[in-house]
């Protein structure tokens, strides 16, 4: 979705007269107004072809607490007539103007910032003439706007407008926000966003809990970001961590006001490692690869694992060691154990790949076991990379044997990370026998490259700094988790390397002040040097504009259940109907659909309790189609283009560091993957809204009591609706109801109808 910047278009074809300058900024045009809001088309009070945004780019400057950011909008007007075009665009309340040039205009042009109260005035006027809420979800916010300007028919016109401000500072970290709207629909422009960010410090993690950003740093003080799905809804966030002056890590925490007394929340961790983790002695890696030269590997599979294993190999520091171990029906080795990699080893093993050929069965629990018990090098690092296109069809072939085995062969502690080529793998296997080794699985689709798979992989993997890493939590001398803080995720952390970011997310139930520590060793040896960090939280920091935590923590905590049932079905186990329940609570709640809870997005799906039947047996009912679905998909499908999507989504959900949209991969008939984006579920603000027939939207909590009598209904543009604005604006819940149709919601334990335009 694009950012809600709004053009209030005044269609002239020479019946209006400009606004007086002395005017502009101050009164609302009368009386054939056209709001353009770029994300969703809005009924116009006549017909007039209304101005579109055609293109849309933000650049920004963080030069350590302040944020300049320079926006380029271009407008078209697909129309035969003139329009007459003003800019609205709500901004962080306490923003200053820096320039405002309209290329037509030129040095003519005029913009005046309006302060939150004075905006929220013109948002309500607005609101009332055009008859829709849409601008009320800036409520709180600042204004900027603009002196009219013409849009010729048929032509463009594109505006340049610059402002800066001071970003809110905790603990060394800063929060930048470039506010966008909630709203369902979209125009279809994307936008380039950029953000270039400058530490007089150092630069410690940079995350973004709203899209998937791309960092690319120029030593220790400079970065530059990209956002890659600048269309995806809502405010675009962004966090710094200053490294001298936060240590390695900072929380971001959200009040649970439903909790007694507002005894609790949820938070996030994110940490990196010190500079100095990096300046001092690092453990040499050991790596092991493992290639599939089976039959089915034939072909360009086989060259391209190849290419991958020498690239691979040339990747190592001298000094450091391997071995390879490649496998069909029987199993070889380059060496009885990892050797050191130089001149004289580096040239027998490029002769040893260069003469793998693909043939025979897949004998995959030989091979693995024989990775395993490798004796290996102390103090090392030790790295399996396994590549299988295949199930296992020779020697030991089920899971739960192979599973087994791997875990008692694994005296060293390698870490494997899985490749899984193709669809004909187990997938949820080559994910089992990465994640208990702290290692992560990757599933290279027809479409993808080996080669660019692995390398990929691999070069993340330089520079471990922090090894078996564990985040604990403590208050007071008291070293060991207190009962207020629970529910960590992820459970099991992965080893951090240089220029990792640690995000962990987790709840609290009091509070009281805590403190977080990250530690962990140098190396696999329990008896190598250790490592940590601490910071300490006071609750009292906790903020409702971070209301995405609690749909990240959510997020993750359904993809490990689906991830312990998608492992447990190796037995063939039903899934545990706790855990099925868990997964419909947290998705009913937090609005996170699934490939197993889609059909909750379904209008017709009932959730409140039918007559005769109770709130449990109603739950039950609409667990139903998740465990059928669960135990036919999740436990059976262990294979195929199936098995693999549902790796892929579980392993969204668990290791991305946003809140992610409902979609879900799936596989076609044709065996493509595709995405699957769900609408009639939203995430607005910290509510889940539900789309029911007749376009009524209803708040998770108010589904129980959908049927019911409300306790108060409001009507569009009364006193009353304009003070529940302002009543869920202290809330952050003001998006509620800036879309269109009837609003189903509870405030304050009330059932409260808002009475929306259509």
């Amino acid at each position: 979705m694009l950012s809600r910047i709004l053009l209030s278009i005044a269609a002239t074809a020479g019946l209006i007269a400009p606004v007086a300058a002395q005017d502009r900024g101050r009164d609302i045009p009368e009386p054939r107004v056209q709001f353009v809001v770029p994300q969703r088309p809005i009924v116009q009070p006549y017909h007039q072809a209304p101005v579109r945004i055609s293109a849309a780019e933000a650049n920004v400057r963080i030069r350590d607490r302040v944020a300049t950011t320079d926006l380029v909008i271009t407008v078209s007007n697909p129309g035969p007539q003139l329009a007459e075009a003003q800019l609205l665009l709500p901004v962080p309340d306490g923003s200053a103007i820096k320039s405002f040039k309209l290329d037509a205009l030129g040095d003519d042009s005029q913009a005046v910032l309006l302060p939150a109260a004075e905006a929220r005035r013109i948002y309500d006027e607005i609101v009332r003439k055009i008859v829709d809420p849409g601008l009320l979800e800036f409520a709180g916010m600042g204004l900027i706007r603009s002196s009219v300007f013409p849009v010729e028919g048929g032509k463009t016109q594109t505006f340049r407008v610059s402002y800066e401000q001071v970003l809110n500072a905790h603990a060394g970290r800063v929060d930048y926000v470039l506010p966008r709207t909630e709203a369902l629909d979209t125009t279809g422009v994307e936008w380039s966003i950029t953000l270039d960010i400058e530490s007089s410090s150092g630069l410690g993690p940079i995350v973004s809990p709203s899209h998937p950003i791309e960092t690319m740093r120029d030593g220790s003080r400079k970065a530059r970001v990209r956002v890659n799905a600048p269309n995806d809804p809502g405010s675009f966030r962004l966090s710094v961590l200053h490294q001298s002056e936060g240590g390695g890590m900072t929380v971001i925490a959200y009040p649970d006001a439903r909790v007694a007394d507002g005894q609790g929340g949820y938070f996030m961790l994110v940490g990196g490692a010190p500079d100095s983790w990096a300046t001092t002695d690092t453990p040499d890696r050991e790596v092991t690869l493992v290639i599939d030269r089976s039959g089915s590997m034939r072909g360009d599979k086989i060259k391209q694992a190849k290419l991958a294993a020498l690239q691979v190999l040339e990747g190592l520091n001298t000094g450091e060691r391997f071995n390879i171990i490649d496998y069909s029906g029987t199993v070889e080795r380059f060496a009885p154990q990892p050797r050191v990699k130089n001149a004289e080893t580096m040239a027998a093993a490029r002769a040893y790949i260069n003469a793998l050929e693909a043939n025979g069965s897949t004998n995959l629990h030989d091979a693995l076991v024989a990775a395993l018990r490798q004796p290996t090098a102390d103090g090392s690092l030790p790295l399996v990379l396994f590549l299988t296109d295949g199930r296992a069809t020779d020697g030991v072939t089920s899971e739960v044997g192979i599973r087994d085995a791997a875990k008692a062969a694994n005296e060293h502690h390698r870490r494997v990370f899985t490749f899984g080529v193709g669809f004909d793998v187990n997938a949820p296997l080559l994910t089992g026998l990465a994640e208990a080794t702290r290692a992560a699985p990757t599933f290279v689709l027809p479409e993808d490259s080996i080669e660019v798979k692995v390398s990929e992989v691999f070069d993340r993997l330089d520079g471990p700094v922090l090894v078996n890493p564990i985040v604990d939590a403590y208050a007071g001398d008291m070293d060991c988790f207190p009962s207020h803080v629970r529910e960590l995720q992820p459970r099991r952390l992965s080893d951090l390397y240089d220029g990792d970011q640690l995000i962990v997310l987790g709840r609290y139930t009091d509070n009281k002040p805590f403190t977080l520590r990250l530690r962990g060793t140098v190396s696999t040896d329990p008896n190598s040097e250790s490592r940590s960090i601490t910071m300490t939280f006071n609750p009292a920091d906790a903020s409702v504009a971070n209301s995405y935590v609690p749909r990240m923590w959510a997020q993750r905590r359904i993809g490990e259940i689906i991830g312990q049932i998608r492992q447990a079905g190796a037995e063939g186990r039903e899934p545990d109907t706790e855990l099925v329940e868990e997964i419909v609570r947290l998705s009913t709640e937090h609005g996170i659909l699934t490939e197993y809870t889609s059909f909750l997005a379904a209008e017709e799906t009932q959730f409140a309790a039918r007559p005769g039947e109770s709130r449990d047996d109603a739950f039950d009912r609409v667990a139903a189609p998740v465990r059928s679905s669960m135990s036919r998909s999740a436990v059976g499908g262990r294979t195929g283009s199936g098995a693999v999507t549902q790796e892929l989504n579980q392993q969204a959900q668990t290791r991305r560091g946003y809140a992610m949209k409902n979609e879900y991969q799936y596989a076609d008939t044709d065996g493509r993957v595709q995405t699957r984006e769900i609408t009639t579920v939203q995430r607005v603000n910290q509510s889940t809204m539900f789309r029911r027939a007749g376009n009524r939207w209803v708040e998770a909590p108010a589904l129980e009591r959908e049927a019911d009598e409300p306790d108060q209904t409001i009507d569009f543009a009364t006193d009353a609706y304009f003070a529940l604005v302002t009543d869920l604006a202290t809330q952050n819940r003001q998006g509620l109801i800036a879309n269109r149709g009837d609003v189903l919601l509870l405030n304050h334990g009330q059932l409260v109808l808002v009475r929306n335009p259509s």
